[in-house]
């Protein structure tokens, strides 16, 4: 399941819910490109956004519509007890594993951190992967800590950022946490652009925006980097440069992709919750541009 290609889906919502036909035709279209598992409510997902209520509707509607395909729930939250009863939620749904981040509004201690992960370790009855992701949290992992929570018997992966685009120093980097963790925790990249370095690097799998909206084109570059063909694996991930560019100037993947959503017709406008907005005006000329660049239509 912590293994190929993992694709994280939006959750199409506007200011009166979630749009759960759309997310269902999403889920579906995962599910019939045999991934290797969905990520539901992940950043993309928007889980940060959604009441109780409303991500255990996501988490269900998921399992129910993924075809048999292991699907990953997203946890986070800022109060321990609201993961715990998310944790609840996920695993009534079905789920096959769950994704925390130490999500917090006051920087988190390593400690803190480290009890967050050992409290959700003892209600969990499914795997867990733990989600790396400063730019969001704020939270730094050492590797020691990623090392001391992988010692914990649910952790099955870890989620890291964008590893450096040298890929010796990208090895050495995989290298290092290895060494920390247990043999049968994965180390699963994020952040697109760097993924076919990622997995290249040895990462055993790839977590991706763009395999949510695009799976087929994703687990190509996934397949060849797993059968050891780096450079076909490098080549098509520098032939979608266009769009990775788009990632770097807007601040990250969430509005380029919910953008594209919306103007392949996807999902319907709005996408988004607010006060979060997809690209409008220029912006979204411009990615539509890049959209029939690439053919991703």
């Amino acid at each position: 399941m912590f293994t190929g290609l993992s694709a994280f889906p939006l959750t199409p919502m506007n200011e009166q819910g979630i749009n759960e036909r759309e997310f269902i035709r999403l889920v579906e279209h995962l599910a019939d490109a045999k991934v290797d598992s969905i990520g539901v409510l992940g950043s993309t997902g928007s889980y940060a956004y959604l009441n109780r209520e409303e991500r255990a509707r996501v988490a269900k509607l998921s399992v129910e519509n993924a075809g048999g395909v292991p699907v990953v729930v997203g946890i986070g939250a800022l109060r321990t007890r609201d993961v715990l009863a998310n944790v609840e939620s996920a695993q009534q749904a079905g789920a096959s594993g769950v994704l925390l981040a130490p999500v917090s509004y006051q920087k988190l201690t390593d400690e803190e951190v480290f009890s967050l992960f050992e409290t959700v370790d003892s209600s969990l009855g499914v795997p867990l992967c733990v989600y790396d992701n400063p730019s969001t949290t704020h939270f730094e992992f050492s590797d020691e800590l990623h090392g001391r929570i992988a010692q914990l018997p649910s952790v099955r992966s870890i989620k890291i950022p964008p590893v450096v685009t040298d890929t010796v120093l990208a090895r050495e980097r995989i290298a290092r946490l290895r060494k920390l963790i247990p043999r049968d925790v994965t180390i699963g990249i994020s952040g697109d652009p760097a993924a076919a370095i990622g997995l290249n690097a040895g990462c055993d799998a790839w977590y991706s925006v763009f395999g949510g909206l695009f799976p087929k084109q994703a687990l190509v570059i996934t397949q060849a980097a797993q059968a050891g063909d780096t450079q076909q694996a490098l080549a098509l991930s520098d032939a979608l440069e266009p769009l990775w560019s788009l990632y770097r100037e807007y601040g990250g993947s969430l509005r380029v992709a919910a953008t594209i959503a919306e103007v392949t017709g996807v999902v319907s406008q709005p996408c988004l919750p607010q006060p979060l907005k997809t690209l409008q005006g220029v912006d979204r000329k411009r990615v539509e541009q890049i959209v029939e660049q690439l053919d991703l239509r």
